[in-house]
């Protein structure tokens, strides 16, 4: 800037970047749709799997849309909103992440058009928000209702499949049903209920649900029994040892009596916490401290079998499963602290030993116990159970399913198509935009499939115009023809597309109205080793 004086004015500090009006709002939209060629890939049944490596060396292989995009280093303000979307549809919905940034990605595309029309962002972004309205009320005229085991067994196949499991898809969506339904309070899943126990050996058909709670610790001493039937849990956020002072103390003994009535006493005081134990009647302890030997020699003795270092989401979940209430001193326990199981065993898993907590009545936490061949494929098939598990859990909440495989975005393209020339005005351009967009996810899951992807839209919408029920038709990824997908058990929360279209709309607008970036100067990187070598690492991404 420069005043009357002809002298320059500095406004910002020196080595800022500036980019402003189209030039800002290209870059931006560049940076989604960079973000959403990314994962696009790995949408539907047929897509594929991205192997991931970190700077130490890690790696991890999905085609789970949000752990790939919280694994890659995204660097663009505008690339992390998008990176959000995602977070955000794992964390209200458990699955469709990968739909909800393609759909974001493809509505920014669709926007570039009309920016480059001198249509005002503005109006864009009120098209978007009108369209996205119309988009919730078309989806909920068209979603049935759901409620019986069998549509719920659907969706969570439809979940599972395309996921690295082989053909376990049944098994394990006969599972994800079972605990969802377990832990099913008054219409409401709390699905952190349901743990996930994993143990390489075995194979992926091997996976099985324990209604209880699955413990990775082995018993603190060898002469302990390894089967306590009708326990009786006592559970202790407290060390069952003599308790040290808090500050450095020293004890000053002049001669042998001292000594030995010293160490009596400290045997008593430990001894009293077993029979205090005994006492109350229970014969099996956790403790999220740790046990003294000579306390779990006693225990030993007693036959009551007992375990330590648990994590505290450990001991919140037996307390779930067995009713057990977390004591925090050994002496305070009550009866009505203990917590019942029909069955404590320790079971030799491959190499380590693990306690299975069984039998438990009416438990409010259950585990499903998952094997598998190497330590990829369990990550994999945890990150699939977590997907299946979230999408049932929110079609027991909200009771609404509609047809998968692009079906819904079809009709929603042909309404939302009708709509805009009703609307009339600039917006009635934002809406068509939108309403292109939706023909994304069709479009992908051909390509991604190896079938013609104008075929297949042509398809989908001459079923959806012509067809008794055409909006349930979606695209049969074996054969490319427009089929009814509720006869083909394709069958998606409503939740999860009212979510991934609500988010989507959301950013893109978002991004839209953005017309300067005004980016601070970075710190200058560290310097390179002695000797003029080339510092490590590798630059960011995106």
């Amino acid at each position: 800037m420069y005043a009357n004086g002809n002298q320059p004015i500095i406004v910002l500090k020196e080595g800022t970047e500036r980019t402003k009006d189209k030039e800002a709002q290209f870059n931006n939209i560049a940076a989604a749709k960079a973000v959403a060629d990314a994962v696009r890939s790995t949408l539907g049944p047929k897509g594929m799997d991205k192997m991931l490596v970190n700077t130490i060396g890690d790696v991890v292989i999905t085609n789970d849309g949000v752990t790939i995009l919280k694994e890659i280093e995204v660097q663009h303000p505008a690339a992390k909103m998008v990176v959000e979307v995602a977070k955000t549809q794992d964390n209200e919905c458990g699955d469709g992440t990968t739909t909800a940034v393609v759909l974001a990605g493809e509505l920014l595309k669709q926007s570039e058009e009309l920016i480059d029309a001198n249509i005002h962002p503005t109006v864009i972004a009120n098209g978007f928000r009108m369209a996205a309205a119309k988009a919730v009320e078309v989806l909920n005229g068209i979603a049935v209702d759901a409620s019986s085991d069998e549509i719920l067994k659907k969706v969570a196949v439809t979940s599972l499949t395309g996921k690295s499991i082989g053909d376990e898809h049944d098994r394990l969506a006969e599972i994800v049903v079972k605990a969802s339904k377990s832990v099913a309070e008054d219409g409401k899943v709390d699905t952190d209920n349901i743990r996930l126990e994993k143990k390489v050996g075995g194979v992926i058909g091997d996976t099985y649900l324990v209604e209880g709670v699955i413990i990775d610790k082995e018993a603190v001493h060898s002469r302990m029994p390894k089967k306590v039937e009708n326990a009786k849990i006592a559970l202790f956020a407290a060390a069952l040892e003599v308790k040290k002072t808090e500050f450095d103390a020293q004890i000053q003994i002049t001669d042998p009596a001292s000594m030995s009535a010293f160490l009596a006493e400290e045997e008593n005081s430990m001894k009293a916490m077993v029979e205090k134990i005994k006492e109350i009647g229970a014969n099996v302890v956790f403790s999220s401290k740790g046990i003294d030997e000579l306390v779990q020699h006693y225990l030993a003795k007693a036959g009551i079998l007992g375990y330590r270092r648990l994590k505290q989401s450990d001991l919140e979940a037996i307390g779930k499963a067995t009713g057990a209430t977390v004591v925090g001193s050994v002496m305070e326990i009550t009866k009505k602290d203990l917590g019942t199981a029909g069955l404590v065993e320790e079971k030799q898993v491959g190499e380590d030993g693990m306690a299975f907590i069984t039998k438990c009545k009416n438990p409010k936490a259950i585990t499903i116990f998952v094997r598998g061949g190497t330590e990829h494929v369990l990550e994999e098939v945890e990150r699939a159970l977590n997907d299946a598990i979230r999408t049932v859990g929110v079609t027991l909440e909200n009771k609404k399913v509609v047809a998968g495989a692009g079906a819904p975005e079809i009709e929603l393209q042909l309404r939302l198509s009708e709509y805009a020339s009703s609307v009339g005005g600039r917006e009635q351009l934002a809406i068509e935009k939108f309403a292109k967009a939706m023909e994304i996810i069709p479009w992908t899951l051909a390509e991604n499939a190896g079938i013609d992807s104008i075929d297949s839209i042509i398809k989908l919408k001459n079923a959806h115009e012509k067809k008794k029920d055409g909006k349930y038709y979606g695209l049969d990824l074996s054969t490319g023809e427009a089929v009814d997908m509720f006869k083909l058990n394709v069958i998606e929360p409503l939740k999860v597309k009212v979510q991934a279209i609500s988010s989507a709309e959301e950013v893109a607008s978002m991004i839209l109205r953005i017309d300067d970036v005004i980016a601070a100067r970075r710190s200058a990187p560290p310097a390179g080793p002695p000797g003029g070598g080339m510092p490590g690492g590798m630059p960011g991404m995106m």
